[in-house]
């Protein structure tokens, strides 16, 4: 019971933010134009910032655990590449793919992941590790699958028809380098190794900005959701659903109990594996030209869901004493 009354807690003020943004856009409080550029806002600033700040605070020469950190890249690599694949050969809409990919592997690592070990063991333990491991690859394939799935006619810009291969992968390359969530996460991971300390008031600052990403990036989406459309892709929602929250954590958390993981460590893995869609995944897909309806979607269901799910892979854990 306590498991599923601290996942309710977890995920259910999250929805219900989504709803809020949802009601005041239709209550005529904001409009598109706003939720356009607060989303601009949460991908170029806040996101970047809280992302600092968790990295910067976190001790990594002290928790530093190698096999760890490489099974955290290795599955995330996998888990990626896998769903990329089978996505290119069993989905046919070209233009959701990008998004269908995104949303069915990033979850909310680094939003959920300290709060949720440090619920229940009191310290962080090792999510900020996890964190290090899972959230760049997570950004760098993400850029990568929307980059190359980019479709600007969803957004009423020309299509990039002209565009060759070799264009496309530079092009990915330069959002990889430019992207504001893998620069905030490299200049706190400089931070914390080089051990800078900064005065109250810049700390303060910095909590402050970082406190307006996940408020600002649910209002988006609420304020964003399209039912009717949302309606009509509700095959791809279910499936990206389903992957995101049992299938992934099925095959790979087992491969980590054999590998000897236990207590914080599986519960970051667990997280990484089959907490929610990461809000970032609607921000980025609006920015780079994919289906933000879809991600939206995926967002909202996986978040819905999550407080049931979370709960029985923990009762399951639990249950044989792995954590």
């Amino acid at each position: 019971m306590d498991s599923f009354v601290f996942s309710l807690n977890s995920t259910i003020p999250i929805f219900l933010v989504m709803i809020i943004g949802y009601v005041i856009r239709r209550l005529g409080i904001v409009d598109e134009h706003f939720a356009t550029v607060a989303n601009r806002y949460v991908f170029k600033v806040s996101l970047p910032v809280l992302l600092f700040r968790d990295l910067s605070t976190a001790d990594f020469k002290a928790d530093f655990d190698l096999k760890f950190v490489l099974f955290c890249f290795i599955v995330t690599f996998l888990m990626f590449s896998l769903t990329w694949l089978f996505t290119e050969i069993f989905m046919k809409d070209d233009s959701m793919k990008g998004a269908f990919v995104q949303a069915s592997c990033r979850s909310s690592a680094a939003i959920l992941g300290i709060a949720f070990i440090e619920n229940i063991y009191a310290d962080a333990g090792m999510a900020p590790l996890m964190i290090v491991a899972a959230v760049p690859l997570f950004n760098i394939f993400a850029v990568i699958i929307l980059t190359f799935k980019a479709h600007p006619e969803l957004h009423g810009k020309p299509a990039n028809t002209d565009l060759s291969k070799k264009d496309t992968i530079k092009k990915a390359a330069i959002n990889i380098a430019k992207n504001p969530i893998i620069i905030g996460i490299l200049l706190g991971l400089a931070s914390s190794l080089a051990g800078f300390t900064y005065p109250a008031i810049i700390n303060k600052t910095i909590a402050n900005i970082a406190q307006t990403a996940t408020p600002i990036a649910l209002i988006c989406i609420g304020a964003s959701f399209e039912g009717s459309k949302a309606i009509k892709k509700i095959k791809p929602t279910i499936i990206a659903s389903f992957i995101k929250l049992i299938l992934l954590a099925a095959i790979f958390v087992p491969i980590a109990i054999f590998m000897g993981f236990r207590n914080q460590e599986l519960i970051a893995i667990l997280v990484m594996l089959a907490s929610p869609t990461t809000v970032t995944c609607f921000v980025m897909a609006k920015a780079m030209d994919n289906d933000e309806v879809l991600s939206s979607s995926i967002v909202v269901l996986t978040t819905l869901l999550s407080s049931v799910t979370l709960t029985a892979w923990i009762f399951i854990l639990r249950s044989f004493a792995l954590i």
